[in-house]
């Protein structure tokens, strides 16, 4: 039939194996861990879609800026917005 290999580890074999475990479950080897009686099973979840980019929130209104070439200076007893040299 199915040649499945099952890997069950202690729990104190899996925290010196954890990196193991974590390959074996993303070939899709089943992974169990035991713990005071109670059996665990290490499973892998795929990687969620990245959301839809949106409108910017911001809009830029110095090419300055936007390429971040700009600093703050003191001026006058003020925090002033200067462009900085490249």
């Amino acid at each position: 039939m199915y040649n499945v290999r099952v890997k069950k580890y202690t729990a104190s074999v899996a925290r010196e194996r954890f990196a193991q475990a974590l390959d074996e479950a993303q070939r899709g080897e089943p992974v169990f861990i035991e713990r005071q009686d109670v059996l665990y099973r290490l499973s892998v979840e795929p990687a969620g879609s990245k959301p839809a980019a949106g409108k910017p929130q911001i809009e830029v209104l110095d090419s300055a800026v936007e390429n971040g070439l700009w600093t703050w200076g003191w001026a006058q007893g003020q925090m002033k917005f200067r462009g900085r040299r490249r």
